[in-house]
C-alpha cells in the first residue's frame, strides 16, 4: 500500500464509517493523545519504566503496533484535511535531510 493509497483509504473510511472528519484542532489533540500512548509503551518496553502488572507486558508489542497505527491514521486524517500530499511531503523532507545532514551525521563521533 502506498502513502497515496493510505490517504485515499482513510478518506473513504472517514466519509463512510466515520461519517465525517473531526475538525483539525480536535484531530491535533487526538494525535497528541495517541503519541502519548506510544510514548508510554516505549518507556515500558525499551526504557526503565515497568508495567504495573505482568499481564500488561504480555501484549505490549501488539499494543505498540496498534498505537503506532493510531498515530498514522490521525496524521493521515490531518494531511487529508489540510490538503497535504504526504508522498510529496516525505520526498521533499528526505531530500532536505539528505542535503542538510549527509556530512553532519558522518562526522558525528557519537554515531560511530
Amino acid at each position: 500500500m502506498t502513502i497515496e493509497n493510505v490517504q485515499h483509504t482513510v478518506d473513504q473510511w472517514i466519509n463512510t464509517i466515520g461519517i465525517r472528519y473531526y475538525n483539525e484542532l480536535t484531530n491535533t489533540a487526538i494525535l497528541m493523545e495517541e503519541v502519548g500512548e506510544v510514548a508510554r509503551l516505549m518507556a515500558r518496553l525499551y526504557g526503565e519504566q515497568s508495567f504495573k502488572t505482568p499481564e500488561l507486558a504480555a501484549t505490549a508489542k501488539e499494543d505498540l503496533a496498534d498505537e503506532m497505527a493510531d498515530v498514522l491514521f490521525v496524521l493521515v486524517c490531518l494531511a487529508n484535511q489540510t490538503g497535504v500530499n504526504l508522498t510529496e511531503a516525505l520526498q521533499k523532507n528526505l531530500e532536505k535531510k539528505t542535503q542538510r545532514d549527509a556530512a553532519r551525521h558522518a562526522a558525528n563521533e557519537k554515531l560511530k
